[in-house]
């Protein structure tokens, strides 16, 4: 059921930010959508969450927070890819057991990179050779996975977190994030910050109820 929602989620936030028809390749607006591109990119601002550089900040620790936030972000641009070629139900049977993992027991930063980068260099083989077969889109899905294991992020949380932050993109959305006029900034921190507190103090996450509960920070800045 879980799988279920998210999918439908993203179709509907597909629809109403890009338009009718998006699965075509472009927006309403003529704009053209590349998703595996997408994957590419935010997989750079998850690695770029690790202590990587060996030239800065060489001490420091992986902000997991900020990192499991870009893996959903990611999530969102592999489910629109998969939702590109595929309808809901026929892109649920291709995720099937995949999201039934253990996460790893030890975090390693080196071996998140590890997967991250493998996971991007699928996306650019996929997008540059134009390669849309069942085998490829389900070779994406399960090393998507494969970094969420490595990250310690289990599927539960990713669903939660996956709620929100749709929650949160439809928020921007409607408060002007196109337009530029879209405060990100509330109270000191990414509005992200805010939507992982109200969505940790949440039993069962709820659209509606965190839609509202945004809309109440957002209105007091």
């Amino acid at each position: 059921m879980a799988l279920t929602e998210m999918f439908e989620l993203q179709k509907r936030l597909n629809d109403e930010t890009n338009g009718l028809n998006w699965e075509l390749g472009t927006t309403k607006l003529g704009k053209e959508i590349n998703w595996l591109r997408c994957i590419h990119m935010e997989v750079a601002e998850l690695i770029d969450s690790t202590p990587w550089k060996h030239w800065k900040n060489i001490g420091a620790d992986c902000d997991m927070q900020n990192l499991q936030i870009e893996l959903v972000d990611i999530w969102h641009f592999v489910m629109s890819f998969v939702l590109q070629e595929k309808n809901v139900p026929k892109s649920i049977a291709l995720v099937g057991a995949s999201c039934n993992y253990d996460i790893a027991k030890d975090i390693d930063y080196k071996q998140i990179i590890t997967e991250s980068e493998k996971l991007s260099y699928i996306a650019l083989t996929l997008q540059v050779n134009n390669i849309t077969t069942d085998e490829a889109i389900k070779q994406l899905i399960n090393q998507f996975f494969s970094c969420c294991r490595a990250s310690g992020l289990t599927y539960e949380w990713l669903n939660k977190l996956y709620i929100g932050k749709n929650c949160l993109n439809k928020f921007r959305q409607d408060h002007g994030y196109k337009e530029g006029t879209y405060i990100k900034i509330w109270n000191g921190e990414e509005d992200n910050v805010c939507m992982v507190s109200l969505v940790d103090a949440m039993d069962t996450v709820s659209f509606d109820d965190l839609y509202s509960g945004l809309e109440e920070v957002y209105n007091k800045l």
